[in-house]
C-alpha cells in the first residue's frame, strides 16, 4: 500500500485503529481492552462480566482522578465502543443465548500491538531475526528447485555438515549458546507467538466479512436460485483454496498432530527452565501457549462451521417461501435495513404491534367430564401357566457413566490429551454399541474436546454370539482441564 497523503487521510478518518488512537478516552479504552482480552487471550466475554470489569476499572480511576472523571456508565461506554463509527468491539449474540457478548476487532488488536511496540525494551535482539530470514530464504530456494541433482547435492552438503558437527561433539567440542543468544531467540519466540494469536482473530473476521457479503447478496438477489447457489458456493471454494485458507489449514493440520503437541510441550518446559530465560521471569502461561493456539484455531473453525450452518439454514428458509408477496416485502425490508446500516436514525424509528390477537370462544372450552372409576369385582386370582420366555426381562444392559468418566480421567492423569480410540483400546467395550454411545455423550459434555474430521479411528467390539463389530468415527480428542 502506498502511504501517500490521500491514503493516509482516508485511513485517519475511517480506520478504527487510527480512530482509537485519536479518541478522547484512548488510554482507558486501550488499557482496559488489553487487560481483559489480550493479556489473558480471551476470545469473547458476556456483557454482564465485561460491564462488571469496566465498573471496577472506572471506580479505581475515579478514586485517582476525581469523581467527575468518566461520568458515563460502563454499559454505555461498551455500547459506544461497539458502534459502527467506532468499531473497537464486536457485539454479537452467540447461538443458544439471548445475552450479548463482546470480542475485540482485528483493528483494535493492531492498535494495541502498535502501542506495545512504543515501549522501550531493555534488550533488542537482531541475530535471531537475521537467522530466521536466512532460514526462510533457504526454504524458498530449496523448495522451488526442480533440478534433482541440485537438490541431492544440497542434501549431501547438509549431511556432511551434520557429520562434522557429530564428530566435534564426540571429540568433546560442544558449542553452546551464550546468555545473550538465548535471550535473543526467546524474545523472537515471544513476538511470533503473540502475532500468531493476533492472526487468528483476523482470519475469523475475514470469514465473517465473507458471510455478511453473501447474506447481502441473497437479500438483494433477483435472479434464479441456481445461479445464486453457484455463485455463493464458488466464492466459498475460492476462500478455502486461497493462500490464507491453505495456510490456515496447513497450520491446523500441523498443530493437531499429537506428536507435535508433545514435542512443543517438552521444548517449552526445557527452554523455560534455562537460567537465562528464567531470569527474564516469563509468563507461566507460556508453557501452554500451543494450547492457546489450539483453542484460538478451534474457535475459528467453529465460527466457520457455524457460519456455514447459518447460511445453509438461511437458504433452506428461502426455498420454503411460497408466497411471492411476502418475499417482496421481506426483500424490501432487508434492502432498506442495509441502506440504513451505515447511517442509523436516532431514537426509535419503527415499532411493531402484536401480529395477532388471542380469542378464546366459550364453546371451545371442553365440558365437564366425570372421572371414570374402575370397577373391581371380587374373584379369585389364578396363577397363569403361559409359556413365555422371561429371559428378556433379566438381560437389560446398564452402562455406568461414572465408570466411563473414571476411565477418561485416568488416561488424562499423565497426559495432556487423549483420543476416544485410545481410551477404548485400554478399556475395551463390554456392552457394544450402547457403551460407545455413552462415550460419545461424555465427549460432547467434556469441558474441552476437539473433533478432527480429517482423521478417523476404528472402534471394534465382540458381541455375545462371538461376532466382531466395527464402527468408524472421526478422531475425537479430549483435553485435560488446566
Amino acid at each position: 500500500m502506498s502511504l501517500d497523503y490521500t491514503t493516509l487521510d482516508l485511513l485517519r478518518q475511517n480506520h478504527p485503529a487510527w480512530r482509537l488512537l485519536r479518541a478522547k478516552h484512548a488510554p482507558l479504552v486501550a488499557s482496559f481492552l488489553h487487560r481483559v482480552f489480550v493479556a489473558p487471550n480471551v476470545r469473547m466475554i458476556s456483557q454482564a462480566d465485561l460491564v462488571e470489569a469496566l465498573d471496577d476499572e472506572l471506580f479505581v480511576l475515579r478514586e485517582q482522578l476525581g469523581a467527575d472523571a468518566f461520568s458515563d456508565s460502563a454499559r454505555n461506554y461498551l455500547n459506544e465502543w461497539a458502534e459502527n463509527d467506532k468499531g473497537w468491539l464486536r457485539k454479537f449474540y452467540p447461538p443458544g443465548t439471548d445475552e450479548p457478548h463482546f470480542d475485540l476487532t482485528p483493528a483494535t488488536e493492531k492498535a494495541l500491538a502498535w502501542l506495545e511496540g512504543l515501549t522501550e525494551r531493555a534488550f533488542v535482539g537482531t541475530e535471531s531475526r537475521l537467522l530466521t530470514l536466512f532460514d526462510l530464504l533457504r526454504q524458498m530456494s530449496e523448495g522451488s528447485e526442480t533440478d534433482p541433482e541440485t537438490r541431492i547435492a544440497e542434501l549431501h552438503n547438509r549431511r556432511d555438515k551434520i557429520d562434522a558437527e557429530i564428530a566435534r561433539i564426540l571429540a568433546g567440542d560442544i558449542p553452546l549458546l551464550d546468555d545473550t543468544a538465548l535471550k535473543d531467540r526467546f524474545q523472537q519466540f515471544l513476538q511470533l507467538a503473540r502475532e500468531l494469536l493476533t492472526d487468528f482473530r483476523e482470519v475469523e473476521h475475514n470469514f465473517r466479512t465473507l458471510d455478511r457479503r453473501v447474506r447481502e447478496r441473497i437479500a438483494l438477489w433477483e435472479g434464479s436460485k441456481g445461479e445464486l447457489l453457484e455463485e455463493i458456493m464458488g466464492e466459498r471454494d475460492t476462500i478455502a483454496d486461497s493462500d490464507q485458507g491453505k495456510s490456515f489449514r496447513a497450520f491446523w493440520d500441523f498443530l493437531m498432530s499429537q506428536s507435535r503437541q508433545e514435542e512443543l510441550s517438552q521444548l517449552l518446559e526445557l527452554v523455560l527452565e534455562l537460567p537465562p530465560i528464567a531470569d527474564l521471569q516469563p509468563d507461566a502461561r507460556l508453557k501452554r501457549v500451543h494450547y492457546d493456539w489450539l483453542e484460538a484455531g478451534e474457535h475459528t473453525q467453529r465460527t466457520v462451521a457455524r457460519l456455514s450452518q447459518q447460511l445453509r439454514r438461511f437458504l433452506d428458509d428461502q426455498s420454503w417461501l411460497e408466497n411471492r408477496r411476502i418475499m417482496d416485502i421481506l426483500h424490501g425490508i432487508e434492502g432498506r435495513a442495509l441502506a440504513l446500516r451505515e447511517n442509523l436514525p436516532k431514537g426509535s424509528f419503527i415499532s411493531l404491534p402484536e401480529t395477532s390477537t388471542r380469542i378464546d370462544l366459550p364453546l371451545e372450552r371442553p365440558l365437564y367430564r366425570p372421572a371414570m372409576q374402575a370397577l373391581i369385582t371380587e374373584f379369585a386370582v389364578d396363577e397363569g401357566d403361559a409359556e413365555i420366555d422371561a429371559d428378556a426381562l433379566f438381560s437389560q444392559i446398564f452402562v455406568d457413566r461414572a465408570e466411563l468418566t473414571r476411565y477418561i480421567r485416568r488416561q488424562l492423569q499423565d497426559r495432556s490429551q487423549v483420543s476416544l480410540g485410545e481410551i477404548i483400546s485400554h478399556h475395551p467395550l463390554r456392552y457394544g454399541l450402547a457403551e460407545l454411545v455413552v462415550y460419545l455423550q461424555l465427549a460432547g459434555e467434556w469441558h474441552q474436546a476437539v473433533v478432527d474430521d480429517e482423521q478417523q479411528e476404528v472402534v471394534s467390539w465382540q458381541t455375545d454370539d462371538g461376532k466382531v463389530r466395527q464402527a468408524t468415527l472421526p478422531r475425537i480428542i479430549l483435553l485435560r482441564n488446566r
